[in-house]
């Protein structure tokens, strides 16, 4: 019987999804208790790979086994063999022929960041920092710009043996929500709001996520395109500049790859 199921994981500790020989995977960690839990080794297949340090809420994964365990039981006997930071969220029968990788229509990858004078420690494991404001409006604007097919080897970072790099960008959303904190900045004080302050010409005290929807990824684009984004909510980049370094290719200009830890696989659509 071939079954799907939904995954979940922090991926600090992890050197990706997929099995590597420099570490503990994602994909290591979940075979070894689908073999706990039905007494011979289990294969488990995700919709793709995740890099190192990067978290997951949906990744969808298939397996083959035979088992008496009902299929609604199966997620809390695989979690009694996972360890804290991993967890099966949902499993159901699947057809033959399902496969998570190839059978993906699409996939929706979320970047977070939070803009404040200080760290927050809470904050500090899934989110890149931010010490000062940032100019959303130039982001959405240049959010749009990045939408629909181009040729991406721009927001791809080196090492990929990838040759086709034409990729489809469904939609790209900036989202602002005010911290929390038990304190007024300055700069909030002076916008008279107690928790922040943001609009479309600038945030702080504030996190921020960017989700990118696509039928596809280059290595790190998410996390090129993020970075890209902030630099211009930064006014280091236009929303025209965008438009051409997507046109031209060019990879130096377009902005930094954030850190690993912002970046979350949401979910998968079939």
């Amino acid at each position: 019987m071939r079954y799907r199921a939904v995954i979940s994981y922090f991926g600090e500790r992890y050197v990706g999804w997929q099995r590597q020989l420099n570490g503990l995977s994602v994909q290591e960690v979940l075979e070894k208790a689908l073999e706990k839990t039905f007494g011979v080794p289990t294969q488990a297949t995700a919709s793709g790979r995740t890099d190192a340090g990067v978290h997951a809420l949906g990744q969808v994964v298939h397996f083959d086994a035979e088992t008496s365990i009902p299929v609604d039981k199966i997620p809390f006997a695989v979690n009694t063999e996972l360890p804290d930071d991993v967890s099966m969220l949902y499993c159901e029968e699947a057809t033959p022929d399902f496969n998570a990788r190839f059978n993906a229509k699409c996939k929706t990858y979320r970047y977070s960041l939070y803009l404040a004078k200080h760290p927050l420690p809470m904050l500090e494991p899934t989110h890149e920092h931010i010490v000062v404001p940032l100019d959303l409006n130039a982001m959405k604007e240049a959010a749009k710009v990045i939408e629909g097919e181009h040729d991406f080897k721009c927001f791809e970072a080196s090492g990929s043996v990838v040759k086709n790099t034409v990729r489809t960008v469904y939609d790209v959303t900036v989202e602002c929500t005010s911290l929390t904190q038990p304190f007024v900045s300055p700069m909030s004080a002076e916008n008279g709001n107690l928790n922040g302050y943001f609009d479309e010409n600038k945030a702080f005290d504030c996190e921020i996520n960017i989700s990118v929807t696509g039928n596809g990824f280059l290595y790190n684009m998410v996390r090129i395109i993020a970075g890209t984004l902030v630099y211009c909510g930064l006014h280091k980049l236009t929303p025209d500049d965008v438009k051409h370094i997507i046109e031209t290719g060019d990879r130096k200009r377009a902005g930094k790859t954030l850190s690993a830890k912002g970046l979350c696989l949401l979910k998968v659509v079939y």
